[in-house]
């Protein structure tokens, strides 16, 4: 969903919105597309890549493209929660607490190397993500909608991280794993770099965003591809289920319910991206690793046999029976 000069003139606003980001992102097209089904299906997602590869700039660009407010946190081992959510502050003139919200208030908040900080301040966010509140002595505040997180980590640090907790990881709709650009794309990248930055423009705002998502809300969802979901849970507990006895020793704990649940949503959102009003089997399978590996619990023998979650997933896929839906005409 690219174009190397303008959108076509039909194009709605999602793929103008696209258009809009890729005036400043080269390539990462997986990126920009899990974003937008991130917004569209109201989830959050866990982007994981080495430094340098527009991970910031990206959400920014969203941001912009869409009109809402977008907020930063460098997540570093002294940030306490009340830097991200807020806390009461003592007025001495009037002589009583005051509340100063924190900077998840907003649509779009990049929580940038998430795992640098305390299991205490990633768990802050745990309420934010989940029931889009915060609740700050007494007192409960809504977030802006829309809301997105969008965390980032490195994958090539062990000192002075912290693993995520489990129920946090459990809140990310997805988990994208990007790599380098290739030649061409970096080249471009280094050729942009010389130029003035590009200004993007306001495609849409926060409340035709709303529009969208519900507009997302109704796109159909045969029973077949909410029991293959199911199904692709199931057998991530127990590759047994599927046939693949011989992977059971390297899963301790397979995705959780929520997976279901995000997995259908999410392939919704993407069925709708993709101009359509019916969901099919592969917007389930496109989706599949992103929504789930990040849920998967391995075992110390899959770490010493070198088997990842996305091998485990794959195979998996690959012994599934995929459905034949029959409500496409609804």
């Amino acid at each position: 969903m690219t174009w190397t000069d303008a959108p076509p003139a039909a194009a709605g606003p999602i793929e103008k919105v696209l258009y809009e980001v890729k005036k400043t992102i080269v390539g990462q097209d997986l990126l920009l597309e899990r974003l937008i089904v991130a917004l569209l299906a109201r989830g959050h997602i866990l982007v994981e890549g080495v430094p340098g590869l527009a991970k910031t700039l990206a959400v920014k660009s969203l941001a912009e493209a869409i009109g809402g407010d977008f907020h930063r946190v460098q997540f570093t081992p002294d940030l306490v929660p009340a830097d991200i959510v807020g806390t009461r502050i003592y007025h001495q003139p009037s002589g009583e607490f005051q509340v100063q919200l924190g900077p998840v208030f907003t649509n779009l908040l990049l929580a940038d190397e998430i795992n640098r900080a305390p299991a205490k301040v990633q768990s802050a966010l745990l309420e934010t993500m989940q029931e889009r509140q915060v609740t700050i002595g007494r007192e409960t505040h809504k977030l802006p909608d829309p809301f997105l997180v969008m965390a980032t980590q490195n994958p090539i640090e062990n000192e002075g991280v912290y693993p995520l907790p489990e129920a946090q990881v459990d809140r990310f709709m997805m988990k994208v794993v990007i790599g380098y650009p290739s030649p061409t794309e970096e080249f471009v990248v280094v050729e942009r770099a010389l130029a003035p930055a590009a200004v993007l423009q306001r495609i849409i705002d926060p409340e035709t965003l709303v529009g969208l998502q519900q507009a997302a809300d109704q796109v159909y969802v045969d029973p077949s591809l909410i029991e293959f979901a199911v199904q692709l849970a199931n057998a991530s507990r127990d590759p047994a289920r599927v046939g693949l006895t011989e992977l059971s020793r390297y899963v301790t704990f397979g995705a959780s319910p929520r997976s279901s649940i995000s997995l259908v949503l999410a392939a919704r959102a993407l069925a709708y991206l993709r101009g359509r009003e019916y969901a099919v089997p592969e917007d389930l399978s496109d989706l599949a690793l992103d929504v789930l590996r990040h849920r998967m619990v391995l075992s110390y023998e899959a770490l010493s046999d070198d088997v990842t979650a996305d091998l485990i997933l794959s195979k998996i896929l690959a012994n599934l029976q995929f459905p034949e839906p029959t409500g496409r005409g609804r």
